[in-house]
Parts: structure tokens; sequence; C-alpha cells
């Protein structure tokens, strides 16, 4: 097995990796259900998926009629979630802007922005997550909807819950494994967590490499954020 280190932004060079990380199929069908009632309750017609990812949930939204775009702060990121588009032949507008230059890179509101795929941790401090909030609130039309998806840290810190789903994914005689867990250090004086991605890769002569990666979380908890 041979140690070969992720990139020191891990997002930067992961836009291919997340699509197999997650079980996105079985996610989005678990979710899709609360969006499709949420927006037509509210008659959306235009989302805005602040924090894409590689797109998936907006694809899903544009999939469904609606006029659709993605920002996020990672241009490989954009770049994934362009190729998906295309991959599926989509109409969906994916911008590389992160917390705080959504109105000024979008220049336009929507009726709904959702911010989903637990992104807020990676504000770690209220002096980064406040105006990150108030750039949402700017590209959201007057009454809009604003759904923001978060781990329930309050039950993952009350448990010291640690590990996260193992994922596993096969392309012809490669396999690939995903473990994601988290470390809670006592003495952090931000109140910062870590969390931690260890990739483990086959290749097809069976010999193993495994690459891994630590960042630093806030855990915001409900009363936080209410």
């Amino acid at each position: 097995m041979t140690d070969k280190p992720l990139p020191e932004n891990l997002f930067n060079e992961f836009g291919g990796e997340y699509d197999r990380m997650i079980a996105w199929e079985n996610r989005l069908k678990r979710e899709e259900p609360f969006f499709t009632g949420l927006f037509a309750r509210y008659g959306v017609r235009s989302v805005l998926d602040a924090a894409c990812g590689t797109g998936q949930h907006a694809l899903l939204f544009a999939g469904r009629g609606l006029a659709v775009a993605g920002a996020d702060l990672s241009p490989t990121m954009i770049e994934q979630a362009r190729a998906n588009a295309a991959a599926r032949g989509l109409p969906a507008e994916f911008v590389q802007a992160g917390f705080g230059q959504l109105a000024e890179t979008l220049g336009r509101q929507f009726d709904a922005v959702v911010c989903l795929g637990n992104s807020l941790p990676h504000l770690k401090n209220t002096g980064e997550l406040r105006p990150a909030l108030a750039d949402c609130y700017r590209v959201l039309i007057p009454g809009g909807v604003l759904v923001i998806q978060n781990r329930n840290y309050n039950k993952v810190l009350a448990e010291k819950s640690r590990f996260m789903p193992l994922n596993h994914f096969r392309s012809g005689s490669e396999e690939t494994l995903y473990l994601r867990f988290t470390d809670f250090p006592e003495n952090d004086a931000a109140g910062l967590i870590t969390f931690n991605i260890v990739v483990l890769r086959q290749d097809a002569a069976g010999k193993w490499s495994y690459r891994a990666h630590s960042e630093k979380l806030k855990p915001w908890l409900q009363e936080e954020l209410a």
C-alpha cells in the first residue's frame, strides 16, 4: 500500500470522486418528494443551488422543468457540474462563486435558494456565517424560499458519532472505498471538529493505495442557526 496525500484544497481536485463518494441515486430518490412538495406549495419556478458541488440537486430540479443555476467556490466542482449537465442534456447555469459572491456574480434573484450537503460548516465563525446568509437573501425574491441542510450536530456531538456510511465504487477491475469520519478535539478554542476522508483504491493488479484529507469544520448547532 502506498500513501499519496490529497491536495491541500480537497474540492479543487475532487469533482469526479465526489460523484462516486455519495450514493446519489438513493439520496435524490429519498429527498425529491420533499422538494417537489415544497416547490409546488410556494410556486417555485427558479432555483439557485448555492455550494452546488457537482450539480446533482440542481440537475434534479432542472429535470423537473425549473430554471436552475448552481454556484460553487471550487472550479473543479463547477467543471464537473457542467459536464454532468451536458451528459444529461439538461439546461442549467453553473458559475464559480462562493458565499458572499452570489449576488454580485449572478446579478438576479430566484424563487428559491437551496444550500445542501452540509456546506455551512465550512464557515467557521459567525463573522463568516452572517455575510454568507445575507448574500443568500440578496439573491432571493421577497417571500422566496430558503432551504439550508445541515447535519444534526446537536446529536452528532452528544453521541460523538464518528463514522458516516462507507461507500463503494467499482469500475472494471478497479475498486474504490470511501471512508468518512469525524474527530472531536477536546481543546479546540474555536469549537471546531476535524472531518476526515480516506480514499482506498485497488488497481487491476490488486495493489492498494490510499489518500487522506482532513479539514476543520464548524459544527453549527440548531440554536445557533435558528
